[in-house]
């Protein structure tokens, strides 16, 4: 393996180690040397990389935006024909991926932006960038469905950005309550609206 190769596996590592710890223990409480450790890389080998831990931060924001938005990209809800259902179906898949232990299936911007946004410019606004460029994602499919169903009075931005407020809402509830069924029946809510906003009744299962 060429040095060039091995010094991207180490970022790469460091990122990914990033992105579990973070959203296991949080910022502050994830030490260098505890992302060196995970990542089984040398301190050095961090410090090559990234300037300090704030860097690595802001860096993982984008990792995990190309991690999760190539999830999203080969979602099934994509194939839909009705846009609605597209946005309904995306919903539906936020709520499948409820698997595993909390720290498996929260968001890492959500987490981070949360225990940072006073003390940390950079990172705030790379959690920003990456939570309304995933919400962007959305105002296609919004945009054809508030055409095709008639609906006025919002704007395809402002309802993307209302998902993810429930969304993230949603972690932060099941994080208190220690349980994933509340995250869940949070985003039934979420369903039944959208199908209430757009002229739907809501099916016996979002009940």
């Amino acid at each position: 393996m060429s040095a060039r190769a091995i010094r991207g596996t180490a970022r790469t590592a460091l990122l990914d180690a990033a992105l579990g710890l973070i959203r296991t223990r949080g910022f502050a409480a994830t030490s260098v040397d505890d992302l060196c450790a995970a990542a089984g890389v040398t301190k050095g080998a961090f410090f090559h990389h990234f300037s300090n831990k704030e860097a690595l931060a802001v860096a993982a924001t984008e990792h995990w935006t190309e991690v999760t938005g190539a999830a999203f990209n080969d979602a099934p809800y994509h194939r839909a024909d009705d846009p609605l259902e597209r946005v309904i179906g995306y919903l539906e898949f936020r709520k499948a991926i409820l698997q595993g232990e909390l720290p498996d299936y929260t968001c890492l911007l959500g987490t981070m932006v949360q225990e940072t946004y006073a003390d940390s410019p950079a990172i705030r606004a790379a959690c920003h960038t990456g939570i309304t460029a995933h919400a962007a994602t959305l105002e296609p499919d919004i945009a054809a469905a508030m055409a095709a169903h008639g609906v006025t009075g919002i704007t395809p931005e402002s309802f993307a950005l209302h998902t993810q407020a429930v969304i993230q809402g949603a972690f932060i509830l099941a994080k208190a309550k220690n349980d994933t069924a509340i995250a869940a029946e949070t985003i039934d809510h979420l369903i039944r609206y959208t199908r209430l906003l757009f002229g739907q009744p809501a099916s016996q299962g979002e009940n």
